[in-house]
């Protein structure tokens, strides 16, 4: 009987080889394995969430706020406040409960998510969504587990890591599309993804347990997804968590 695994498999076996890549860079931070770089400075994650705090407003709290917008924004908060007054600034901005205040929890993420974007040299990354994820899962060996006491997050992520290794990693971002589009209602512009879905994932009731269990409390060590500056993209390592011990899995690609 075929599998996700063997319809992979067989659809890119006469795909012509990608030509050989160097090894993705991490980019030499000075502050921390997660800082982002602005004004010739080096800004840990708190630092960066409590400049974009100083700035932040209604309007950014949608959810397909870009990355370059993000980026564009902390220029704007750092010029505004000075080395002396980030410093100040973020010694009162630590003291405040992202829970108690949801504007400040937000600010940590999108600080987390602008320090994943720099992660590698010469290129951009970002968090795998929710959709990528499940599809990796679904093309894996994965068989589900019965009870969630026995689900062990870092043998889920090897399985996800599993098979995003089967397809091209362009491909596994279409599919992931499909897959969100299907199950969250997340647009894929021209169904770009659609036909891959079809092909590949039959059996939506084992995409569906893949993707509930990406979207639940379980926290799985998702890899980034990498876009180089040649514009290939990649699957690249799996960051630190972000706020609350927590990775992102966004339904949406965070670019």
């Amino acid at each position: 009987m075929s599998t996700p695994t063997t319809h992979a498999a067989s659809l890119f076996a006469h795909v012509p080889a990608a030509r050989p890549h160097g090894a993705l860079v991490r980019r030499a931070g000075g502050a921390g394995p997660l800082s982002v770089p602005v004004a010739g400075m080096e800004l840990c994650r708190e630092e960066t969430a409590a400049a974009l705090f100083e700035v932040y407003s209604d309007e950014h709290a949608v959810p397909g706020v870009t990355t370059d917008t993000l980026y564009a924004l902390l220029g704007t908060a750092v010029s505004k406040l000075g080395p002396g007054g980030l410093v100040e600034t973020a010694d009162v901005f630590s003291g405040l409960d992202s829970v108690e205040f949801p504007e400040v929890g937000a600010c940590r993420w999108y600080a987390y998510r602008l320090a994943l974007s720099f992660w590698y040299e010469d290129a951009r990354s970002r968090p795998m969504t929710a959709g990528e994820a499940a599809a990796a899962m679904a093309l894996s060996g994965y068989a589900r587990t019965t009870g969630a006491g026995r689900i062990d997050p870092r043998s889920l992520a090897r399985q996800v890591r599993e098979g995003a290794a089967r397809l091209p990693a362009a491909a596994l971002v279409q599919l992931g599309r499909a897959v969100s589009a299907d199950l969250a209602h997340i647009p894929d512009p021209g169904d770009s993804g659609t036909w891959l879905y079809r092909r590949l994932l039959p059996d939506r009731q084992r995409t569906r347990r893949c993707f509930d269990l990406i979207r639940s409390n379980v926290p799985v060590p998702l890899p980034l997804v990498v876009r180089t500056d040649d514009g290939t993209y990649r699957i690249g390592a799996a960051p630190p968590p972000g706020p609350g011990n927590r990775w992102a899995r966004p339904l949406g690609a965070q670019w």
